[in-house]
Formats: C-alpha cells, structure tokens, sequence
C-alpha cells in the first residue's frame, strides 16, 4: 500500500496529541491526551515526562486507529513541541532526574539577573533573546544545582537534557538502546544558548551559563531525515520534521513572504513575522527567532512577541474563580453586556513577556467599581488577549518598519467570533483564520513530508492553505484609542509588585 499520509505529535503544554493529515493538508484523524499541570510553589510549573511520553504511545495508537491505518501507510513522522521547556535525564536509564520546568516557570528569575549582571540584554546581539526566566538554559542551570549530584553526573557524560522535542525524539528512536539526542535549530533557538549567525551552540555562554554542552543535542534542520522511529508503533517510518510549536504554525499557516504574520492563540498567545533570511534585532521588547530551516537552505528568520497569558486565562475564571463551567461559556457570559463596563483584567501571573518584560509584575483587576458584573470580567477575560496582541503588533510594525495587511490566526480562542472581531477592531487590520485550524501539527506534518518528497516543496502548503473566516475592522478609531489608553493604565499597575 502506498504511504498516503504523514503522522504529526504535537506535544504541548496542556495536552499531547497525534494526527494523521493527508496529502491535502486535512486532519484524517486524531489522538489527544491532557498531562498534569503541577504548582509545586508560587510560580513554579512542572511536568512529569514520563507521563508525557506514556501518553504520546496512546494518542499515536489512537490517531492510527481512528484513521483506519498503520505505520506502513505513514510517508513520515513530524514532531512539535512546547517549547523552552526543559528536561534532563539519564542517559542509561531514560529516567528524569527531575520533573520538567515548563516554559512559565519563574524560579530562575534570581539567577538570570545573576547571569545578566544587571543587563538582561547580555547576549541579545547573539541569541536573539533577554535573559528571563521563559528560556531554556537557565532552567536546565537550575536542575543542576539542585539534585544531589547532578553536575558530576552531567560533566562526565551521563545526563542528557533538551527541549520537550528533545526528550520525545530520543524515546521515539530508541531511548536507552541508541535514541537520537537531537533538536532542530527553531527549538535550539529558545534555549539561550544557540548563536544565531553560526545556528551552533555557543560554548562560552552555555560555560558561563553552567550547562555542559556534553549534555546538549545536536542541531539539525527543521525538515530532513533524522532517522527511522523504533517505538509507539511507527517503528520503520523516517522521522523526518521538527518545529517548535509557533514556528510549526508559522509554517502550517504558509506564512513564507517577508512581512507575513500569525498569532497562535493558546496557553499563551505567541505573534511571529516572517523576516526571510536576515535577523531583525528588536529595539521594541520583541524576541529575534529562527522560523524554520529546511534541509540545507538558508534559515527563515522571525520577529516574535510572547504572550504568557492568554487561554489559560479562561481557565483560570473556570478553575480558579468558577464563573464559568466550561471554557465555552466565557463567550455567552461575555455577550450578557455591552462591554467591560470600565474592568480590565492584566494577566501578569508569570509577569509579563513581550513587549515588556518585566517579571516583577503580577496580575491585576483594574477598574472596578459597584456596576462590574461576571459578565464584564468575562469580557475583560477576553479583551485581555486582544490588548496583549494589539502590544505586540504595534511593537512589530516600529521594529520591522512594514505595515502588515492581514494577521493570520490559529488555535483555539480563534472559535470565539466576538474576541476575533474585537481583536480586528484593536488592530485596525483583518484577522483572518485558515479552513485548517490544527495549524501547529499541521506545521510539523508538512516539514516532514517535504523532506521524504512527499509534498514537492512549500508551494504546496500555499496550495493547501485556504481562508475559512475573515473579520474586518468595525470600531472607529477614537473609542478604538480610548480602551486601548485605559488597558495601558493598567498595564502600569502590575508594575514593581514583587520586590527582591
């Protein structure tokens, strides 16, 4: 039988999932399974990787199963990921030496202004990326301090460590019996760790960071084949794309024109532009990333702006508050008034991220007065996303100097019509989401098949690409400018909150 489609994993922060896509770019089938959030202390957010891993082998079995196919009829297996989540483990056992720190952890926030020795921007020209608490390295420093042992372990050899791909790779290819410890240069570039000029890790920052670089994977490209699965299932298909999950959906969403944005909207919201081959440092709080590298080509570069709350911010008014049972409901709520009747809600909960970058900050309710109702926090719930990526756009436009004329759009916010007409109004511009919402796996999927020649190139994933929904501006400019003033007013009081 003819290998008719290709296998996505997409590990992310809340969930793991595997689907199936054929040649048209379609979801055929798919595997999903939520992990354990743990907050083992203000601040702190762990992963257990083993069950992270357990549950990859279950959703492939389901993706395979609802499909109707087997390894067999797989052209290849593409991986994303969460990134900047960091893992370490031993290189005998396979077992974590420590729970992962995810992405939003914060407990390195001491260290990285260590590291900077009062500038945060010790070694932007080189990486790309401030010295903050969201990035790899720093975390990985962490674990090495503080297991019994560690550092001895990892200098002479024994410890791996890596991204969540990493991790994921070496279980898919082997583990213990000769698993491939490798990453691809989008992942690598989060790590603060990869210079971006030589897409090498740079030895004298991982040795004054304290991460032996025996420890580290190697860097390969975003699509070629890395070598052949041996577990969950797929032993005997090429494993063949790598992404990490925003630059994965930069490539599902076909943005490979200079000037071309996304945003992803998830746990958090992430907005990458796609600046070609040449490295746009920002003078705006915004990240210089790689995109993608496809084989031996020269790398995509991207601007990108972080966002650290967004969906996880309905959860929270779920979970935490309980104003609403089910995700779903803030839409409705929302729609019970008019508007945010003068309430914002600032998601600094891991402090802020782009443009700001200020890890001191922490979360407020601004504005409230007797009128404030559930349905307006239900809609400054949303709004809030809308405000942080109006931010970022803003930052985008003064960095790169182009005027963007669409923003392409992706996950699972992007259902709510209401939040993605305010978000059109916030930004004056259009928000335009794909036929294809599984954008992330969707990415990692067409690395993968271009690099078995199962799509010619990316001119295919131009073909496939096609718009489902567009909303266009409707507010006019001075009540567009008068909630956007109010949002910054808030912004300002999240400031300073946690002191040294």
């Amino acid at each position: 039988m003819a290998a008719d489609y290709v296998l996505a994993i997409d590990q992310g922060t809340t969930s793991s999932r595997a689907i199936v896509f054929d040649h048209a770019g379609r979801a055929v089938a798919t595997g999903q399974k939520e992990h354990a959030q743990s907050f083992p202390r203000a601040g702190w957010v762990e992963h257990d990787p083993v069950e992270i891993w357990d549950n990859i082998v279950a959703v492939v079995a389901e993706a395979l199963a609802g499909a109707g196919v087997t390894a067999a009829d797989l052209a290849a297996v593409g991986v994303t990921n969460q990134r900047e989540t960091a893992v370490v483990w031993d290189r005998a056992t396979g077992e974590p030496i420590h729970p992962a720190i995810v992405w939003q952890d914060t407990r390195t926030d001491a260290l990285c202004r260590e590291l900077g020795a009062g500038d945060a921007d010790r070694w932007k020209d080189r990486v790309g990326l401030p010295l903050a608490t969201y990035f790899t390295g720093p975390k990985v420093r962490w674990i090495l301090d503080h297991v019994d042992g560690a550092r001895e372990r990892a200098e002479a050899g024994d410890l791996l460590a890596g991204t969540m791909d990493s991790w994921v790779i070496w279980n898919l290819t082997g583990g213990t019996d000769g698993g491939l410890h490798l990453t691809d240069v989008t992942n690598a570039s989060r790590t603060l760790l990869m210079d971006l000029g030589t897409l090498a890790w740079a030895d004298d920052i991982a040795e004054a960071m304290g991460v032996p670089t025996a420890m580290l994977p190697k860097i390969r490209s975003s699509a070629e084949v890395y070598g052949t699965c041996r577990a969950a299932g797929l032993d005997g298909v090429d494993l063949a794309g790598v992404l990490g999950d925003q630059q994965a959906a930069t490539f599902g969403q076909a943005c490979f024109e200079v000037g071309m944005v996304k945003n992803t909207y998830g746990t958090g919201c992430f907005m990458l532009m796609n600046t070609g081959e040449e490295r746009v440092a920002s003078t705006h709080g915004l990240l210089t990333t790689v995109a993608h590298r496809i084989g031996d080509a020269a790398p995509v570069y991207a601007l990108e702006g972080s966002i650290a709350v967004a969906g996880s911010l309905v959860q929270w008014l779920r979970d935490n508050l309980g104003l609403i049972e089910s995700a779903e409901q803030v839409e409705e709520l929302a729609a019970s008034v008019e508007d945010n009747g003068g309430a914002y809600i600032v998601p600094a909960f891991s402090g802020l991220y782009a443009p700001h970058w200020r890890s001191d900050a922490r979360g407020v309710i601004a504005g409230l007065t007797r009128y404030v109702n559930r349905g307006h926090l239900a809609r400054a719930v949303l709004e809030a996303t809308a405000y942080q990526t109006r931010e970022v756009l803003d930052a985008m436009v003064a960095d790169s100097g182009v005027d963007v004329a669409e923003l392409r759009v992706d996950g699972g916010m992007t259902l709510n019509d209401a939040l993605m007409q305010f978000q059109a109004d916030q930004l004056d511009v259009d928000v335009v989401r794909p036929v294809v919402p599984e954008t992330t796996a969707l990415g990692a999927a067409y690395a993968a098949g271009i690099a078995v020649g199962f799509w010619a190139g990316t001119d295919d994933v131009v073909a496939n690409w096609a718009e489902d929904a567009r909303w266009t501006p409707q507010m006019d400019a001075e009540e567009r400018e008068r909630l956007f003033a109010h949002w910054k007013k808030a912004v300002s009081r999240t400031f300073d909150w946690v002191e040294e």
